[in-house]
């Protein structure tokens, strides 16, 4: 259990807090869970039509998590092809829209070519219920950065790839047509141009932009994007086909003589809402589900920080028509960098990934989930979430650790993790699955406890307090 406490700053509306691990909203109570800890830099998560999360670690790890257990396995370790340091790595990922008939992953990730040159490349994965296998490379040899590299997937309402490509650090490649980064790109499934693209002969959908890694669909099939700004004018933008978002000669909105003037000359549409200074924008959910009625038509968006040490989860509140936002509330500001956010397409809870308190990003990482059990669509049995490990009393009681294991933990094995990755004791699982471990020699402070057994792992955090 958290010791201590949320604090939320809100915009607009009313908001108390009433438990360090429930969020009171007009109607609402929200209850907190922790779902995983210990995941390296989670970047991409997915709801997938399995019941499952679909998680990427920046590193090269494909995760898969089912929520409830809070056990997952690894189906796919592409650590030796990809390059992780600072902001390359596996970085977006979509599921295809038939997954359940033609079960492929999508991912972007990226590589070294030559004497460190930093590359990007689009690939397919099969999933054959156990892994992901057979590689397919669609769209190869994009140039990458140490910065700026994107990149979000999302399959889009008529069955294509949408990808978003950063400007590696050059703003000028951002407008220009020649080049694929700093845009939004439109691909077909196969790896081809579609052939109603603005340009048959290109992949560019939209331009303009300098590193949009948020990207999905509101009302009316609407499409928006966030994008990192430089120092000033992060943004949340409509995006519209063929459009120029104005990156290098425009940040945020079209304000000085010179942006006027190029903003008139070019066409450029300019955000629906900017921050400055940047608090560097994420991913994007649309929340449309009953579970969460304040939260209702509203965009939710993960926020890193930036320069404005401000990370949270802003919920932009939509105008009925989505072409502009009428207010911004901000909540769970007190739990590091947020990367991505999912939805639960059953019980309307939603999902976040924390990456650390500084930038880069850095591990161990948590998935909270935040959800309204008294939702009448939820069955009274679901609330009665079966954890794969469940902790008698946190913080531990005289420097004893009990804990109950699900039995596919059986004769596995067990390594207590400080927050800082450092490995405390480790062993075997007992065969009764009621462990009691001996934490005198660990120092006060947060750890979580790692269970493995056949590639299935579960874990749960806990605190020695003295």
């Amino acid at each position: 259990m958290r010791i201590w406490s949320i604090l939320l700053l809100l915009y607009l509306g009313s908001l108390k807090i009433t438990a360090q691990t429930t969020l009171e909203l007009e109607e609402s109570t929200l209850t907190e869970r922790e779902v995983a800890v210990g995941i390296q830099v989670p970047w991409e998560m997915l709801y997938g039509p399995d019941d499952h999360l679909w998680i990427t670690e920046k590193r090269g790890r494909v995760l898969r998590l089912e929520p409830n257990s809070g056990v997952s396995e690894t189906v796919l370790n592409i650590e030796n092809l990809v390059e992780a340091d600072s902001e390359p790595g596996l970085l977006g990922m979509a599921l295809h829209p038939d997954f359940e008939n033609v079960p492929k992953v999508y991912l972007v990730y990226n590589y070294i070519e030559g004497f460190f040159n930093i590359r990007e490349r689009l690939v397919s994965y099969d999933w054959d219920g156990t892994s992901l296998t057979n590689e397919v490379i669609l769209l190869d040899d994009i140039p990458g950065g140490n910065i700026h590299n994107g990149t979000r997937l999302l399959i889009s309402r008529d069955d294509k790839i949408l990808m978003t490509t950063g400007d590696i650090g050059n703003g000028g490649l951002s407008q220009d047509q020649s080049n694929i980064n700093g845009k939004l790109l439109r691909i077909n499934l196969d790896g081809s141009i579609p052939d109603d693209n603005p340009d048959p002969n290109s992949y560019i959908y939209s331009y303009g932009h300098r590193n949009s890694q948020g990207l999905a669909y509101g009302p009316d099939n609407l499409l928006y994007s966030s994008e990192h700004g430089a120092q000033s004018s992060d943004e949340f933008n409509l995006i519209e086909e063929g459009g120029n978002y104005g990156w290098p000669n425009v940040q945020g909105a079209c304000n000085t003589t010179s942006e006027i003037n190029f903003c008139n000359t070019f066409n450029v549409k300019e955000p629906l809402a900017e921050w400055s200074p940047c608090v560097a924008v994420n991913d994007l959910q649309y929340y449309d589900h009953p579970a969460i009625p304040e939260w209702q038509g509203s965009m939710l968006m993960a926020v890193l920080g930036g320069f404005a040490k401000l990370p949270r989860i802003s919920v932009l509140k939509l105008s009925a028509d989505g072409q502009s936002v009428e207010s911004e509330e901000r909540y769970f500001e007190n739990y590091g960098r947020l990367r991505d956010i999912s939805i639960n397409p059953h019980t309307g809870a939603i999902y976040f990934a924390t990456n650390g308190n500084s930038y880069p990003s850095s591990g161990p990482n948590k998935i909270i989930e935040y959800r309204n059990l008294a939702f009448s669509g939820v069955n009274t049995s679901d609330i009665n979430i079966q954890d794969a490990i469940k902790i008698k009393a946190n913080p531990i009681i005289n420097n004893q650790l009990q804990f109950q294991l699900d039995p596919i933990f059986r004769d596995g094995q067990y390594q207590i993790i400080s927050y800082n990755g450092y490995l405390a004791l480790s062993g075997s699982t007992s065969n009764d699955l009621n462990m009691n471990l001996d934490c005198t020699a660990l120092s006060s402070g947060s750890y979580f406890i790692r269970v493995i057994q056949d590639g299935k792992v579960s874990t749960k955090s806990f605190v020695v307090a003295r």
